[in-house]
């Protein structure tokens, strides 16, 4: 971390997180930007509503069928005790508290996530975590964001309709409070067609001023679609990320997206750096994306329209 040439945005995704992430901003507190929040992979041990049992909270959540009983039973005897889900918005909401340029992240929804027996992620079982359980925990979060004016980053993974539908319920919940905090989908995996909906307004629906995306070599370099998705975005709602868990590799990651970026939208790559005003039309990639950086920390998105 000493070493670390750019800031990071530390993300959250499980109880054990929190703290992690809490003390790394402590420590490094000009290199971390914290991101407090609950995954949907792990969204399953959080509870919804009051239970007697361990075992009766899981059957609650999954729905499975007299063949899989011994598959269940396996994967009960690793799995946590439930958190409910007031005390998870509380521990969230005393984290933010604590810092007040954390985010809330990552959080999200994934309908494909396959849970794992135990704590090792290689052997899965057949149990998804059904959207249903999922979707009152990521508004939950949403609501204290929104509350606290924080902004947010989301996962969506085989979840893209149901994501959007959110968007446009939240939106309509809070309307100018929505506005001023702003939402990345990070590793975005939409369409071109479906990110263009949330560019464009239409008769039928007005478009998402505050919501942006980021791009990174470890998830969406593994498909082209992410090509097609650079052409087709706003050059103002752009950002690049690294997406990865070792912060050696964190700043060459968010380069190597940086210049696709620049590839594919022709942007120049800046070789030396000046402080002077510029005109906009000559700008080089860094600065482009780093105008959008600061537009997506400050929020404060223009009045719906």
């Amino acid at each position: 971390m000493d070493n670390l040439p750019i800031t990071i945005c530390a993300m959250s995704s499980r109880p054990s997180d929190q703290s992690l992430v809490r003390d790394l901003a402590f420590a490094y507190p000009d290199k971390v930007v914290p991101c407090f929040g609950y995954h949907p992979w792990f969204s399953h041990w959080i509870s919804l509503k009051p239970f007697s049992s361990k075992e009766e909270h899981y059957r609650g959540v999954f729905s499975f069928n007299a063949e899989q009983e011994e598959i269940f039973q396996r994967m009960l005897s690793h799995l946590p005790d439930p958190t409910p889900l007031a005390d998870i918005l509380q521990d969230l909401r005393c984290n933010l508290a604590a810092f007040p340029s954390a985010m809330l992240g990552e959080v999200g929804l994934d309908r494909a996530a396959r849970v794992p027996y135990s704590s090792n992620p290689r052997e899965l079982t057949p149990f998804t975590i059904p959207i249903e359980h999922q979707l009152p925990i990521l508004e939950a979060q949403l609501d204290i964001a929104v509350e606290l004016r924080r902004n947010i980053s989301v996962h969506a993974v085989k979840s893209h309709q149901v994501t959007l539908d959110l968007l446009a319920r939240m939106r309509e919940k809070y309307q100018d409070s929505w506005l001023r905090i702003s939402i990345d989908l990070h590793s975005c995996g939409l369409s071109p067609d479906t990110w263009k909906t949330i560019e464009v307004s239409s008769k039928r629906q007005k478009h998402h001023k505050n919501v942006f995306m980021s791009l990174s070599t470890a998830i969406n370099g593994r498909s082209p679609n992410h090509k097609a998705l650079i052409s087709v975005c706003s050059p103002h709602r752009i950002l690049v990320e690294s997406d990865y868990n070792s912060v050696g590799e964190c700043a060459q990651r968010t380069w190597d997206m940086v210049l696709v970026v620049a590839a594919i939208k022709g942007w120049s790559v800046e070789t030396t750096w000046e402080d002077d005003d510029m005109p906009e039309e000559v700008w080089g990639v860094v600065r482009r994306l780093e105008s959008n950086w600061l537009e997506f920390r400050a929020g404060n998105h223009a009045t719906l329209k």
